[in-house]
Formats: C-alpha cells, sequence, structure tokens
C-alpha cells in the first residue's frame, strides 16, 4: 500500500500507473518548465526529474512505494543522477561527459495530427539558434587584444557573501556577468563589432521536418549538429518530439484505428450500409447484411484499413467499429400494433407468479428531486429512514 504519494503528484499520474503513462508524464512536464523556457522555474525541473528517477526504475519505485521518500534516502538511490543528466538521456543525450565536449541538445514539441501520421508529411520548422560569428570566427574580438577580466579576476564566477543570521553567513556563486564565465574579456574598442564579443550571433534556421507514415505519439525526430554553436564545442542536437492531437473520429491504439459508430435498431436487427470517411479521404462503403445482428457496443474489425506500420507502410493494422444502438423514444408505436411486433421478436421469458412476490412498478431516476429532498427535509432517529433515489412517475 502506498504511504507517500509525493513524486506521483509531482508527475500528475496515479501510484497505478504504467511506466508509459510515468514516461509521457514526465516529458510534457520537463519540456514545460526546461530552465531553457522557464529560467524560473528550476527547482520545479529539478524536483519532476527525481520524482522521474525514482518512479522509472521498478526497485526505487517499489522501495518509494513501500517506505516513502524517507526510504529511497535511507537506501542512497535518489540524486544519482542531475536534473539535466535525467533530461538528456531521455530525449537522447548521453550525460555530462558528452555535455563537455558538445553544446547542449534543443528539444521542441512539435504538435500533428492523426491525418499527417497516417498520410506522412513535411513540415517546415523556424528556429533561432546560436552560429559562430563569421566576422571574427568565434574569437570575439580583435587577436590578441583579450585580457583577463577584471571583475572575477579570471575566475569565471563572482562569489557573494551574505549574512543570513547571528554568526552565520553564506556564500552565494554565480556566472560572472561581465564575461559571461569565460574569465576574460576584451577591451570595447577591441570587441567584435557583429557580435559584441561574444562569439557567436544569432540566426534563423529552417528545419525540413519529415515526418514518415505510421509514426507515434512522443516519438523523436533528430537533426544531428543542429544545436547551439559554440567556439570549441561540436553542436549539440535538435529533437523534434511529436505530440499527437486528438481526432475527432478516430482513436489510435498501436497500429490500429478505433471508432464509435452509431445505428439505429433498424439497422442494427435488418442491416444496412454506411459510409466511413478515412484519414487519406478515401469513403469505405461497410455493409452488414441481414440477419447478422449486431449488439450494443459489439465490436467489429476490416483488416488493413488501421494506421500504417511505420517504415513499412504497405502493411496497416485493423479498423475497429465500435457500435452504439440508437434505440426508439417511447410511444413510438401504437400500442394496438405492440402484439404484431412482439410475434416477429425471439419469445420474451415468463415469469411464474407466486404468492410471495411483490408487483412493482419500474420508473424513472430523478436524482435532481432526491437533492431538493435531502436539503429540505429534517432527519431525526423519530421520523425514522429517509428514501434513496427518487424515482418520477412515468
Amino acid at each position: 500500500m502506498v504511504r507517500e504519494t509525493g513524486f506521483y503528484d509531482l508527475l500528475g499520474v496515479s501510484p497505478k500507473a504504467s511506466l508509459d503513462e510515468i514516461k509521457k508524464a514526465y516529458r510534457k512536464l520537463a519540456l514545460k518548465y526546461h530552465p531553457d523556457k522557464n529560467p524560473n522555474e528550476g527547482e520545479k525541473f529539478k524536483l519532476i526529474s527525481q520524482a522521474y528517477e525514482v518512479l522509472s526504475d521498478p526497485k526505487k519505485r517499489d522501495l518509494y512505494d513501500q517506505g516513502g521518500e524517507q526510504a529511497i534516502k535511507e537506501g542512497s538511490m535518489a540524486g544519482g543522477e542531475s536534473p539535466m543528466d535525467i533530461f538528456n538521456m531521455f530525449f537522447g543525450g548521453c550525460g555530462r561527459m558528452q555535455r563537455e565536449r558538445r553544446g547542449k541538445n534543443v528539444v521542441h514539441q512539435l504538435g500533428v495530427t492523426l491525418e499527417e501520421l497516417y498520410n506522412g508529411s513535411t513540415r517546415k520548422l523556424g528556429l533561432q539558434k546560436n552560429v559562430i560569428c563569421e566576422k571574427c570566427e568565434g574569437y570575439g574580438g580583435k587577436k590578441g587584444a583579450i585580457e583577463k577580466c577584471s571583475t572575477c579576476k579570471g575566475r569565471g564566477v563572482q562569489v557573494q557573501v551574505q549574512q543570513i543570521g547571528p554568526g552565520m553567513i553564506q556564500q552565494i556563486q554565480s556566472m560572472c556577468s561581465d564575461c559571461q564565465g569565460q574569465g576574460e574579456r576584451f577591451n570595447s574598442k577591441d570587441r567584435c563589432k557583429n557580435c559584441n564579443g561574444h562569439k557567436v550571433e544569432r540566426k534563423k534556421k529552417i528545419l525540413e521536418v519529415h515526418i514518415d507514415k505510421g509514426m507515434k505519439d512522443s516519438q523523436k525526430i533528430t537533426f544531428h549538429g543542429e544545436g547551439d554553436q559554440e567556439p570549441g564545442l561540436e553542436p549539440g542536437d535538435v529533437i523534434i518530439v511529436l505530440d499527437v492531437k486528438q481526432h475527432p473520429v478516430f482513436q489510435r491504439r498501436d497500429d490500429n484505428l478505433i471508432m464509435k459508430m452509431k445505428i439505429k435498431l433498424v439497422e442494427a436487427l435488418c442491416g444496412f450500409k454506411k459510409t466511413i470517411h478515412m484519414l487519406d479521404n478515401r469513403l469505405l462503403l461497410i455493409n452488414s447484411p441481414p440477419g447478422q445482428v449486431i449488439k450494443p457496443n459489439d465490436l467489429k474489425c476490416i483488416h488493413n484499413e488501421g494506421m500504417p506500420v511505420y517504415r513499412d507502410p504497405d502493411e496497416k493494422g485493423l479498423l475497429i467499429i465500435q457500435f452504439e444502438i440508437e434505440f426508439p423514444d417511447k410511444h413510438w408505436l401504437p400500442e394496438h400494433m405492440l402484439p404484431d411486433l412482439e410475434r416477429l421478436l425471439p419469445v420474451r421469458d415468463h415469469v411464474m407468479m407466486s404468492d410471495d412476490m411483490e408487483e412493482v412498478d419500474l420508473c424513472e431516476v430523478d436524482y435532481e428531486k432526491q437533492k431538493r429532498n435531502h436539503s429540505g427535509e429534517a432527519y431525526d432517529e423519530d421520523e425514522g429512514p429517509r428514501h434513496g433515489v427518487q424515482c418520477q412517475t412515468q
């Protein structure tokens, strides 16, 4: 039994959530609270990553479910990875060692329709990225004129000391704003006028995103080396994460498409022909022959009309149809004609009456009337119990 649900609450999932549900929840939250998008949400990003680190590992999750966060701390099983390590591993990076040699990966979420995944599509995506300054070739200014930053004394960081209580001080270390953490800088006259000494400039890059038939929600498309450039580092990747929009008719489950179809009672009993507008604009004519009775919530399928199989688009899954039967309204048939209808239908079950039976009538459920009665009537033990669900006469 789960004693603590804090990590589940952070990801917005149930304690019974599957690993896929946990991964999907982490993906959306990590993209939302990533420091590159929300610099003020660093602590939230850290907590989300810690929760994912525990819940995505079966052993850690089992330990957490049994003893909560305290059990994780005592077992020294959390905190082994930094939030950015977890993020990069989830989205295709390789952790700290890679980031020392390569620039950061850039992750973008791309909303796509089910039609695009069915038919394939090409989308153009405009990105702003840092590129090595062409004018100074990434040097930042006049060659040979660079000097140690006087603000941070070449360390690249500034240290501030604050008193937080009697006899208690706190040191806060931050990146030097004058040299941007480089430890060296140019005088204003020697600084590159194009990049203002930053060594990189901002430019727009248009990427063509090819969405192949059969791709799935959360699938990643990677553009290697298209991330921000930085002198001395190999550029990181641009990672596109597909986010499928909800479709009004079809739902996807693996390679199958599922839809609901309403039919009338006469169609369920006597057969029908119906058309389905497919995701590639084809019209399918489906046929249910007379005598093949369709029951409420029956499932029928059409082979090879589901989603294309990724990288094998000539193969498709099933189109699964769940039927809903529309029954006629009350008194749709004159009462004197009901015996004629009954003669055509299967024989009803007959109940043998006995003296110990009490005959009652069915009525419509009226929850609103029940609420009004409960709120307007006083009740005590002497008056006896009140009635439950209220009914209204048909």
